[in-house]
């Protein structure tokens, strides 16, 4: 039997919804890579897990809406805000080199983003990239397959 699911389309607005998200030994990078993008990052809306939103925030001065570090919840929580189409894009600065304690709840997140169309940099080049592109200024339809159950019918 052949498994169908439905196109399903998620409309970005032309402000963004940004989670950004550091391993220990990345934060120092992300928050050089974030000061060099100040101007564009707050022309946005920025979300991040633990103490990456509070470095972001007390350094930058920008606007973060915090999720829960990492290892307590906090990627999941992202994972989860991509199912539910409040996110449009993740930069994640992480390192595959280090063992971490948490690392299935890493490739969840990294799963989730691919399986739902999100853009995702996991390094500053791709961050680069990603954050000067002309789309980033503008509306944007992401498509993906919707493999979410159908909603269930009302018990009578």
């Amino acid at each position: 039997m052949m498994d169908t699911h439905e196109p399903a389309t998620m409309v970005m607005g032309e402000r963004k919804r940004v989670a950004l998200i550091a391993h220990d030994n990345c934060k120092t990078d992300l928050l050089d890579w974030a000061r060099f993008n100040q101007g564009t990052l707050a022309a946005h809306e920025l979300y991040a897990t633990g103490m990456t939103g509070s470095l972001l925030a007390a350094e930058l001065g920008l606007t973060v809406t915090r999720f829960l570090s990492g290892p307590l919840g906090g990627d999941q929580q992202v994972g989860a805000a991509i199912v539910e189409g409040r996110l449009d894009f993740v930069i994640f600065f992480w390192d595959p080199l280090e063992p971490h304690p948490h690392d299935v709840d890493v490739k969840a997140l990294l799963r989730i983003a691919v399986v739902y169309n999100v853009p995702i940099a996991c390094n500053r080049s791709t961050a680069d990239f990603l954050l000067s592109s002309p789309l980033m200024q503008r509306r944007y339809e992401r498509r993906f397959e919707d493999r979410r159950p159908p909603p269930r019918a009302a018990i009578a």
